[in-house]
C-alpha cells in the first residue's frame, strides 16, 4: 500500500521565492532516489467557518503563510530506503549547511501517513 510523508511549514512570505528553490531541488533529489510523487503547495484560502484552520493550528505570525507537502511512496518500507539514500545525498547536506532555513523548522509538522483512500 502506497505511503505518505506529510509536512505543514509556517514560511514568511517574503521567502517563498527561496523556499520554492529549495523545495525544487529537493524535489529532484527525492525523485532521483524513487519518491513517486513530491509535491508542495501554499495556502490560497485559509479563512475557513469550521474547525481549526491552520492560522491557528500552526500559530501563524504576521507576514506568514502556510506550506502543505507531501511525498508519496510505494510503501512504508520503500519510504525508509528511499528517505536513508536522500539523508545521505550530498546535495541535501548541502542545502542544510547553506545557513538557516526559508522556514521555522521548530513550528514545521510532519508525519508518515498510511493510505486510507487511493484514486
Amino acid at each position: 500500500m502506497r505511503y505518505v510523508d506529510g509536512f505543514i511549514l509556517p514560511v514568511p512570505e517574503k521567502s517563498l521565492p527561496a523556499y520554492r528553490a529549495l523545495a525544487l531541488k529537493a524535489k529532484k533529489v527525492w525523485r532521483e532516489h524513487g519518491a513517486l510523487q513530491y509535491v508542495e503547495a501554499v495556502a490560497d484560502d485559509l479563512d475557513v467557518k469550521f474547525g481549526l484552520s491552520f492560522t491557528q493550528t500552526i500559530k501563524l505570525k504576521p507576514g506568514e503563510t502556510v506550506v502543505i507537502s507531501f511525498i508519496v511512496f510505494k510503501s512504508r518500507a520503500h519510504r525508509d530506503r528511499v528517505n536513508a539514500k536522500v539523508m545521505k545525498d550530498p546535495r541535501i547536506a548541502k542545502m542544510m549547511d547553506k545557513g538557516p532555513m526559508p522556514f521555522d523548522v521548530k513550528r514545521m509538522v510532519y508525519g508518515g501517513f498510511k493510505m486510507l483512500v487511493d484514486a
